[in-house]
């Protein structure tokens, strides 16, 4: 089981699975998201409280719930309180070309000489990403930052306070009540405006917290897995489809 928390900037998009940014806080509407060639509908969104949302999760259909209070202490994570209490540990911070940040497997690289990544991987202070992340939007082009790191030991004592507030109390009921295994990794994911996570599935259950901004997640269910023509198991790309969704052309 993972848990991730999300601080988008503002309309992102994670083709297919689901993962916190504070850049701006503008509105949007619906004629920003992109638009398909495939049909879509909502994820129900359901009080934790509704035995239909019970039903969702154990069937393991996806299910918004709008009040677990969940990460409750988090909501005042934007930029500013991040910067001042995160600490001053190394940070993973993604950059591309483009809007589109496909995973890929460093340890697997080695099996395909050839292989050039979308994304490139550096380490930096959270203050380094934030300024990074700000000129990045100044300069205007198609270049994007994306943060994604594992909450660990070097965050300071005001996070520490905030994540040990968080609701594990509902948690760990629904950990005991379907038998699923341990949390293993508590992701903060910071992302720019339009930023993509390509189609790809993950290996666990996850609970996602949106804190600032939005996002969009589009979902396939299990029995469509073949029709995204995933990477061999052996590729640095493993878990990702190699279907572009707005173009439906094997990428």
């Amino acid at each position: 089981m993972a848990a991730a928390t999300v601080v988008e900037a503002d309309p992102a998009t994670s083709e297919g699975g689901a993962a916190f940014s504070g850049v701006q806080s503008r509105g949007w509407d619906e004629s920003q998201l992109r638009h398909y060639s495939f049909p879509t509908k909502p994820i129900p969104r359901l009080s934790h409280a509704d035995p239909r949302a019970e039903m969702l999760i154990n069937n393991e259909e996806p299910v918004v719930l709008t009040d677990t209070n969940l990460v409750y202490p988090a909501l005042k994570w934007d930029i500013a309180y991040l910067q001042e209490n995160i600490g001053n540990g190394d940070f993973s911070v993604y950059t591309a070309e483009n809007h589109k940040f496909l995973y890929y497997d460093e340890k697997k690289m080695s099996n395909f000489e050839n292989f050039v990544p979308k994304s490139r991987r550096m380490e930096m202070k959270f203050s380094e990403f934030v300024d990074k992340m700000h000129k990045t939007e100044e300069m205007g082009g198609e270049e994007r930052v994306y943060l994604q790191q594992t909450l660990n030991d070097t965050v300071g004592k005001k996070i520490v306070v905030d994540f040990l507030g968080f609701n594990w109390n509902w948690i760990n009921k629904q950990q005991a009540k379907r038998n699923w295994g341990q949390l293993t990794s508590n992701l903060l994911l910071i992302g720019m405006e339009g930023n993509v996570t390509p189609a790809h599935y993950d290996e666990q259950q996850n609970f996602f917290a949106q804190i600032k901004g939005h996002k969009r997640c589009i979902l396939f269910p299990p029995d469509q897995f073949e029709c995204l023509y995933p990477y061999p198991v052996h590729h640095p790309c493993d878990r990702q489809s190699q279907v572009s969704l707005l173009s439906s052309l094997i990428m």
